[in-house]
């Protein structure tokens, strides 16, 4: 399907209403995270590889001891390190998480003049997209470096259809660098080209997914990984063992179900038969989502199921443009049933309703958790909380006590701790944090205490570390 002109007219309000949408999310989880209810896993991990990256020092985590790109093989995100340098901030990688979200809708609209839709269907099909449930709660979800690939994805569906293979190409290859699972979406596109028959397209597709996993399986990975391959594939699979049966058995049918179910809602009261091309592009992607032991992956909270929604939008596109072709074209009672379904699933889907209540338990600690924070030297190593971890993330040495990570504190590199044992946050527990801080009330640190249970305890070193007075 060739393109057209039409494709690349695109109005100013749509440029201007992407960007004040790019704006609110960017509030959003501005505000989240101000509430301290962002976490260690994953603002504070990209926030100090991109603080590392800025400074020119080797950009591996003091949380998890894994370098950048044995992460997901995001390259993309040293960008971030160039950012980081003109201002070290969080804020870029919220504002531009936003903003990609927000954005994917331009080249939604190209996709839907493509497909000869007539205006007022291009802003319903950019509705769709901005009313994902997926789309608000991987905004709110910290941060993803994935999430600047949605516009690349819906633009690289463009170019397939515009019959430009140099630019589609061009997309898919940075596509790699957003995240390493994008690579299932472009196994998608190898099996949707094969059922088009077209098979150089289809051939280029399977030769750029698979050679790329076999580039970081057998030699990227194992290279930064002391010769450990990829660390998802263990944790993702590895109960899937014995024989059919009890792998058969093993599996979450039901949650699987529900979980297509939640996929198909907002858009597939719009699919058709010709939307079904499309959507075999995200079957990699959602047979290993159902297979995966973890039901993070079965959620539209989380960013694994983001592509999806891309695919779920493109293939409405390609329902509403079947009805168009055969004359029936989408009444105004239609298209208000179609808006109104897609507000009713954003409502019961995404989750706006968490700043009027979980979003705001830890509120009454903002103030202690500031003045606390100011009082940390900026080269310290600090042990701290999931939740306190992204204020403190730009700097060489910090982590969140895990169970696996609780030590002595003489043998160990930290000079200084945050924690809240009656708010352990993610990952850790009462007790440990509660150890910690005896540890270091025994060896002699200079403690202070809040009324909403924070405590900072320093390392004795009078060089480097500004007293503290009990209050």
């Amino acid at each position: 399907m060739k393109g057209n002109s039409q494709s690349l007219k695109l109005p100013n309000q749509l440029w201007l209403i992407s960007l004040l949408i790019g704006l609110l999310g960017w509030s959003c989880s501005a505000t989240r995270h101000w509430l301290l209810q962002s976490n260690a896993y994953d603002l504070g991990l990209f926030d100090q590889w991109a603080w590392l990256v800025s400074k020119g020092l080797p950009p591996v985590s003091s949380m998890e001891g894994v370098h950048l790109l044995a992460d997901h093989a995001a390259w993309w995100l040293y960008l971030s390190g160039g950012l980081y340098a003109i201002q070290p901030s969080l804020d870029w990688l919220l504002a531009s998480q936003a903003l990609a979200l927000s954005f994917t809708a331009i080249p939604i609209w190209m996709l839907a003049t493509q497909a000869r839709l007539p205006r007022k269907l291009c802003w319903l099909a950019c509705l769709l997209w901005w009313l994902q449930p997926v789309v608000f709660n991987c905004n709110l979800f910290d941060f993803h470096p994935e999430v600047w690939g949605m516009p690349v994805l819906a633009l690289a569906l463009w170019a397939e259809r515009a019959g430009r293979p140099i630019l589609w190409i061009t997309l898919l290859l940075s596509l790699l660098g957003f995240r390493d699972g994008l690579l299932l979406i472009i196994a998608g596109m190898a099996i949707e080209q094969a059922w088009r028959r077209r098979w150089r397209w289809s051939t280029a597709a399977t030769l750029l997914s698979g050679g790329w996993l076999l580039m970081l399986s057998r030699w990227l990975y194992p290279w930064l990984r002391h010769g450990e391959g990829p660390k998802a594939a263990a944790q993702m699979f590895g109960h899937l063992n014995g024989n059919p049966v009890e792998v058969l058995s093993s599996l979450d049918w039901i949650g699987g179900a529900f979980y297509l179910l939640l996929l198909a809602l907002p858009c597939g009261v719009l699919w058709k038969r010709t939307s079904l091309p499309v959507l075999l592009i995200g079957l990699p992607l959602v047979v290993v989502n159902l297979l995966s032991s973890s039901s993070s992956y079965r959620t539209l909270i989380h960013h694994y199921s983001l592509p999806l929604a891309v695919i779920a939008v493109v293939a409405a596109i390609d329902g509403l443009a079947a009805g168009e072709r055969k004359g029936r074209s989408v009444s105004r009672k239609r298209r208000s049933f179609i808006v109104g379904w897609a507000i009713l699933c954003w409502l019961a889907l995404a989750k706006p309703w968490f700043f009027t209540g979980p979003y705001l338990e830890r509120l009454g600690m903002r103030q202690d958790a500031t003045e606390a924070i100011s009082l940390v030297p900026s080269h310290a190593r600090v042990m701290s909380t999931s939740y306190l971890a992204p204020h403190l993330t730009q700097r060489q040495w910090i982590a969140f006590p895990k169970q696996q990570s609780e030590k002595l504190l003489e043998t160990s590199r930290w000079t200084a701790m945050l924690l809240n044992p009656d708010d352990a946050g993610w990952g850790s527990t009462k007790t440990i944090q509660t150890d910690l801080l005896n540890q270091a009330h025994r060896n002699g640190w200079k403690c202070r205490e809040w009324s909403s249970g924070l405590e900072l305890c320093l390392a004795p070193d009078g060089a480097q570390v500004p007293p503290l007075h009990n209050g």
